[in-house]
């Protein structure tokens, strides 16, 4: 029997908390999650157990919005801290309400920076009014699993998907290493593949890192990934995709060791046992 795989889904105006609460499909952030040195045990319990709203999330939810001009509806406490009962109560209630409660101090940092990239000769065109949609759901099906899948472009400009994200050092250096610590590079290709799974890019899709620094004067660095890196995130997100599909399947969310009857040897880090073997191994 056949199965008939559901067809690609564009949705405008879905709100942020139905998307990531959906179970049907699959993000970019719960196959990087999947592996190492995530697991399916703990993408599983996450995923049932959302997190609490943290403070670095509230900043960029309300820089997105000012950028994007889509996001949470703000609530300002005017404190200088959260130390006070008043202000605790006033943000506790903001959450209750759906808002994102921002310190004043903080409220005038995102304006800064949203100031900033408008400036910014590269950024600013990119993210000019009317010319692209924001938080665009996309929904389609992975013809090699069947798993049913879903992005969320920050900003989608004809083909070119834009991700904005804020860091707190925007350097190259820094940058590079956030790529491989939170696996964008399977954030890039996935992207791309949804958004011409979708046909939003018959030609094809291109994705622009946006990174700002959260320290004034809010430097930017636009980038494009390395054709080879997006390869090995492409792969990565087709081995995420064959676990998580296997997962489903059997209904068994292994740790990081599996299922196994003996105790597995572990060892420092290859090139940390490289380093010492050749110092001390003589």
């Amino acid at each position: 029997m056949t199965t008939v795989a559901d067809a690609p889904k564009v949705v405008d105006g879905l709100s942020a908390e139905s998307y990531h609460a959906d179970k049907t499909s699959i993000s970019s952030s719960g196959l990087r999650a999947l592996l190492n040195p995530g697991c399916p045990a703990q993408f599983k319990y996450d995923r049932d157990h959302p997190q609490a709203s943290k403070k670095e999330f509230d900043l960029g939810h309300a820089a997105h919005l000012y950028v994007l001009g889509e996001g949470p509806e703000l609530e300002v406490v005017d404190f200088p801290d959260w130390r006070k009962k008043d202000a605790q109560v006033q943000r506790d209630e903001a959450y209750l309400a759906g808002k994102v409660p921002l310190l004043t101090k903080d409220h005038e940092m995102v304006l800064e920076m949203a100031e900033a990239i408008r400036r910014h000769p590269i950024a600013g065109p990119l993210f000019t009014p009317g010319t692209g949609i924001a938080e665009q759901s996309i929904y389609w099906t992975d013809p090699a699993t069947g798993v049913r899948c879903r992005v969320r472009p920050d900003w989608l400009r004809g083909s070119i998907v834009v991700d904005y994200k804020t860091i707190k050092d925007a350097a190259p250096d820094t940058i590079s290493r956030a790529i491989k610590d939170r696996s964008y590079h399977q954030q890039d290709a996935f992207y791309i593949d949804g958004v011409e799974a979708a046909g939003l890019a018959p030609d094809g899709a291109r994705f622009v890192f946006v990174f700002q620094s959260k320290i004034a004067p809010y430097l930017i660095t636009v980038r494009e990934l390395t054709d080879q890196d997006r390869d090995i995130g492409r792969a990565r997100n087709e081995r995420a995709l064959r676990l998580y599909a296997d997962c489903v399947a059997n209904d068994h969310w292994p740790d990081w060791t599996g299922d196994v009857t003996e105790i597995p040897q572990i060892g420092m880090p290859s090139w940390d046992t490289l380093r010492q073997a050749e110092e001390y191994l003589k």
